[in-house]
């Protein structure tokens, strides 16, 4: 996809909020313990229909990442503006997702405690036990079928149909995506999906039985606290302040 004649542009101040934003929520990944060396990726999508999205650039630690380090690419991965490099599975992976997921924002992390729900069975989070958990019930997809590092875009296509249209998807083996309508809402799912994996597996480490809630209370968990997105908001702001 080339972008149209009102396309816009890398600088524009748009743009640079975005810019700011996704290099905010790398930083905040990095001190809420989510990164991982130099790898995974985070993504936003202009807001313009041209397909083009802002990826954080190959080389650096999430914690240095500031709004000049962003760098933009195509539909296709391509790098169409920026001073970075950026990582061959970035390309692959969140082209496929912002093309076929329709998915503005996409977090890709390899992040403790959720990656360690990959390693299990279900491969997942139990969405009806804590109440961070309950906030994803109904928002999941597992793709159990871990295929190697997605170097190709065949991958990124197969992980993109795994995700359909879920807000977090569970990679079997591998770390999981969250995806959202803007950087605050995503980042915000980000964060309590790791906290509710982590207090899975503490409670799941007593070697006690667990006690799922009702899935319809789980839903209805789920529900209200989408209509409280103001809490994520109000989150990342403090996050621009505090860091």
């Amino acid at each position: 996809m080339t972008a149209s004649s009102d396309a816009l542009d890398f600088d524009a101040p748009e743009v640079r909020q975005l810019r700011a934003d996704l290099a905010l929520a790398l930083r905040a990944a990095a001190h809420h313990g989510l990164a991982e060396g130099v790898c995974n990726h985070f993504s936003v999508e202009l807001p313009d229909g041209s397909g083009r999205f802002l990826l954080n650039p190959r080389g650096l630690m999430w914690s240095e990442v500031q709004t000049d380090d962003v760098v933009l690419v195509d539909a296709q991965g391509r790098r169409l503006a920026g001073r970075h490099d950026v990582e061959p599975t970035a390309m692959f992976i969140h082209a496929a997702v912002h093309r076929r997921c329709r998915k503005a924002c996409v977090l890709h992390t390899h992040m403790p405690y959720a990656t360690a729900l990959t390693l299990t069975a279900g491969r997942g989070l139990d969405t009806r036990l804590s109440q961070n958990a309950m906030r994803f019930h109904g928002r999941t997809a597992v793709d159990a079928h871990y295929n190697g590092l997605a170097l190709d875009a065949a991958e990124g296509e197969r992980i993109a149909a795994a995700i359909g249209g879920a807000d977090v998807a569970f990679l079997g083996n591998h770390g999981v995506i969250v995806c959202g309508a803007r950087i605050a809402y995503a980042y915000d799912d980000l964060y309590y999906l790791e906290r509710a994996c982590q207090v899975e597996v503490l409670a799941a480490s007593t070697g006690r039985p667990l006690a799922p809630a009702d899935a319809g209370l789980a839903a209805q968990v789920c529900a209200q606290t989408a209509a409280e997105r103001l809490q994520s908001d109000l989150f990342f702001e403090a996050l621009r302040r505090t860091l």
